[in-house]
């Protein structure tokens, strides 16, 4: 046996053990500054609906978009490296792209499990896009990010992209799932702010790079009219996280939790939304 077929080999039985170890009641954690994550949760069901989940809002901290790197850097990797800790999740899904774009990296060097991040999904849509503009909606901290930069010049340097930040979807997002009616106005706000553009007028594919705004894009289709088709990361996402599972058995001993890092008093009215999504306890961290 040659070196090379010795390497694979070993790298296999690296893997075979690794499965191995793992308890089948280990969850999956999914962690997002809000109830954003759980639309990436939702497909992450449709591939994996057996695997256990730990869903993290860390509400403490929100809205991370108006926050310095430097801050989301440290509560990110902070609350992530207690939370692995304590909880040994098998596999920690960041369901944010701020976080994700600025604390990725940061977290991957703390913890020692499988890191799945959320990144905005520019090179799907610069393939779906006919007129060759496309906006892009994200917090101010995401659409400022360099990462952002790079993958524009990566996926979409012979088109052009639109940015804007609208930490206002991410309340809008958040009290839809609370029950609470939401001003139109706020979609109206966040679609006329990218057509006023130059070029905007041509927008015919947006880019939803906050994970609280698929939660939304009905009032975004709304909004934008029937000519804009939107996208977000949430299925590349899902298939990652089934990838990287994949030959591992899942058990799920106890109902899935929703983990909440502050104890706000309308939390209550999340059980509705929560329940929806398979998070029937709640409990704060």
């Amino acid at each position: 046996m040659g070196k090379g077929e010795r390497d694979l080999d070993l790298f296999a039985t690296i893997a075979h053990i690794r499965v191995m170890s793992i308890d089948p009641a280990q969850p999956i954690l999914m962690f997002d500054s809000g109830v954003g994550g759980l639309s990436v949760l939702a497909k992450m069901r449709l591939l994996l609906p057996q695997a256990p989940v730990i869903y993290v809002a860390d509400n403490a901290g929100l809205p991370y978009g108006q926050k310095t790197e430097a801050q989301i850097a440290a509560r990110v990797s902070g609350l992530l490296g207690r939370m692995t800790e304590r909880l040994h999740p098998r596999l920690v899904c960041i369901a944010c792209n701020t976080a994700s774009t600025i604390a990725l990296a940061s977290v991957r060097e703390v913890l020692e499990v499988p890191i799945v991040g959320t990144v905005p999904a520019i090179k799907p849509a610069a393939a779906m896009t006919k007129t060759g503009v496309i906006g892009l909606l994200g917090t101010e901290a995401t659409i400022r990010q360099g990462y952002v930069d790079r993958l524009e010049s990566e996926f979409a340097a012979d088109k052009r992209l639109l940015r804007h930040g609208a930490p206002e979807l991410v309340t809008a997002a958040e009290a839809r799932l609370r029950g609470r009616d939401v001003d139109p106005a706020v979609f109206a706000r966040a679609a006329q702010a990218l057509r006023s553009m130059p070029d905007g007028d041509r927008i015919d594919t947006v880019v939803l790079a906050c994970t609280h705004f698929p939660l939304i894009e009905r009032d975004l289709a709304q909004a934008f009219g029937p000519d804009v088709r939107f996208i977000d990361g949430s299925d590349g996402i899902a298939r990652r996280i089934a990838h990287l599972t994949q030959g591992q058995e899942f058990l799920r001993k106890e109902p899935d939790l929703a983990l909440f890092t502050r104890a706000d008093p309308d939390l209550p009215e999340l059980s509705p939304a929560l329940a929806a999504a398979g998070l029937t306890r709640i409990a704060v961290f």
